[in-house]
């Protein structure tokens, strides 16, 4: 069983998430175990200060790594597989569908949650830590992009989708790294527009070639940047 710790300020924006279709169903099935870890209880003083001014001027407020540290200790003391620790931050290496299958060979991460300006270096140099972003844009809190890899990694723990190859036929998952393309469902036919014949032939063959040819097609027109070395070739 995968264990996933999110170490967060605000623990209250997670259940609905982490509680709800897939996710729930893998918690309750005992294929993941996804913990929230508050970091308020490990603040500074009488008022559990977790946050204070950066050295050096600037704007904003830093999470304190005097405060960061020692909740991402506390959890890594309550699970017995050694962590893989994430940070979510701008700086980050992005993540991808290659990173959450990387992460998805774990047996326990901890993803912490920054918020305010960030978090103090030291936190993570002591933690080892990697920093991860979900794109090239700022968020209030680093909530949501924890919440995206903890959705993006668990999917793919072996017996979470019921059918694995869900998660090897989906886009950016493929083989080729390439989008997945459209799909159709009943009715055959709807305000004139058909499904096309071939998923209706029941020749697997055929309907596995057309998958990877409008594959193809898919992803050359909206993201060339995957085709790499076949669309260099000319194909």
């Amino acid at each position: 069983m995968m264990v996933i710790q999110v170490v967060t300020l605000f623990p209250e924006m997670f259940p609905g998430v982490m509680g709800s279709s897939i996710l729930k169903r893998a918690r309750r099935r005992g294929l993941v175990d996804i913990r929230i870890v508050p970091v308020r209880p490990f603040g500074i003083g009488p008022h559990r200060q977790t946050d204070d001014y950066p050295f050096g001027g600037g704007v904003g407020m830093l999470m304190r790594s005097d405060v960061v540290v020692p909740a991402v200790e506390w959890a890594a003391m309550h699970v017995a597989a050694a962590p893989r620790i994430l940070m979510t931050s701008p700086q980050g290496r992005l993540f991808d569908q290659r990173l959450a299958e990387d992460l998805a060979d774990e047996q326990h991460l901890i993803l912490v949650a920054g918020h305010y300006e960030g978090i103090d270096e030291r936190a993570r140099l002591l933690l080892n830590a990697e920093e991860v972003s979900v794109g090239d844009f700022v968020l209030t809190g680093g909530e949501l992009p924890a919440m995206i890899v903890a959705d993006a990694v668990a999917r793919l723990v072996p017996g979470v989708l019921g059918d694995d190859d869900s998660a090897r036929l989906d886009s950016f998952s493929r083989q080729n790294g390439w989008l997945e393309g459209p799909q159709y469902t009943r009715p055959e036919e709807y305000r004139g527009i058909k499904v096309p014949e071939v998923l209706l032939s029941g020749n697997h063959e055929a309907i596995r070639a057309y998958g990877d040819q409008v594959a193809y097609e898919w992803t050359k027109k909206r993201r060339p940047d995957l085709l790499g070395e076949r669309e260099k070739g000319g194909n």
